[in-house]
């Protein structure tokens, strides 16, 4: 029989372990704190972010090219266009309202279409060059356009030495400037001698298009016959036996080459001297190009010895 104190006392120690329960319990319904990103998750948002602003910013120059392109095109209408601010953005460029990056992208663009052009001349004989620039005019000025930038950054442009030689003429000459490219030749000494301009293309009105193995002149009618980088052709010595058939006897043939294309100067030669020519005069100088200057002996045999493995195509390397 328990007695009252005893009572109390198990009371007691009932309350208390009601009261730990309940506190347990509330312990296990405390909501525990989240974890924390981690640096890899952190990164991918940031990112993300990036890749957003980059994208807007890049819609808003995109859009500020079309307005300027709009702009000029009314300009050039005759209207007045009030200019709008052109975006804060550090890419934005006012050449021709294209970005820093789509103007580098638009130049290697250029550059890989003039590659592609100049190995295919290379690559091809005189009549498929002539077909192909006549089904599509403007590979013609796109190949000059990138020849042009080329000639910019070489120490000495070969055309150049041809025109100091023949300013140094006293006697009126008649000259062939065979794949002439802009005719640059007989602008320039036009006055002083007659010139007869070939190429593939009518550039300009000095020139005259054909295939160079089959120009428009009488034989034995041409001083001085200058190919100046053209002989580009794989059937580059039909070139050369035209060249011949047009020179009088004494007459110059005047070659500016790529060294690197001329593998063996000592076979070129002879093959050329078996064309009815004869060597007088070797340049290799310039570290870029070799210079030959020969003279008409007699007339090229009636049978065509084609050596297209003298001169090696300019073959780029696939990027």
């Amino acid at each position: 029989m328990n007695t009252p104190g005893k009572v109390d006392e198990e009371c007691k120690r009932n309350a208390t372990r009601r009261d730990g329960a309940r506190t347990v319990g509330a312990r296990s319904k405390v909501t525990k704190p989240k974890a924390r990103p981690s640096s890899s998750q952190t990164r991918s948002k940031l990112n993300k972010v990036k890749e957003l602003l980059a994208a807007k910013r890049e819609k808003d120059v995109l859009k500020s090219s079309e307005d300027a392109a709009s702009r000029a095109k009314s300009d050039s209408a005759g209207k007045r266009v009030v200019p709008k601010a052109a975006p804060s953005s550090a890419t934005s460029s006012p050449s021709g309202g294209l970005s820093v990056l789509q103007q580098k992208m638009q130049q290697k663009l250029k550059g890989a279409r003039f590659r592609w052009i100049n190995e295919a001349l290379y690559t091809t004989t005189g009549d498929k060059a002539l077909e192909m620039v006549q089904n599509d005019p403007t590979i013609f000025e796109e190949y000059h356009q990138g020849f042009s930038a080329q000639v910019e950054k070489w120490p000495v442009n070969p055309v150049d030495v041809f025109i100091d030689y023949l300013r140094s003429k006293p006697k009126q000459l008649v000259v062939a400037d065979l794949g002439c490219g802009e005719a640059r030749l007989s602008a320039t000494v036009g006055q002083q001698h007659t010139v007869h301009s070939f190429d593939l293309v009518a550039y300009n009105e000095l020139i005259t298009p054909c295939n160079i193995a089959d120009v428009p002149l009488s034989s034995d009618s041409v001083d001085v016959a200058i190919f100046c980088l053209a002989l580009m052709g794989t059937d580059f010595i039909k070139f050369i036996r035209e060249a011949n058939r047009i020179l009088r006897v004494g007459g110059e043939l005047k070659i500016a080459e790529v060294v690197s294309r001329v593998s063996d100067v000592d076979a070129f030669v002879l093959a050329l001297e078996g064309q009815g020519f004869k060597l007088t005069r070797t340049n290799a100088k310039n570290k870029m190009f070799i210079m030959l200057d020969f003279t008409k002996v007699k007339r090229s045999p009636a049978k065509l010895s084609d050596k297209p493995n003298l001169l090696k195509p300019c073959i780029y390397k696939r990027r």
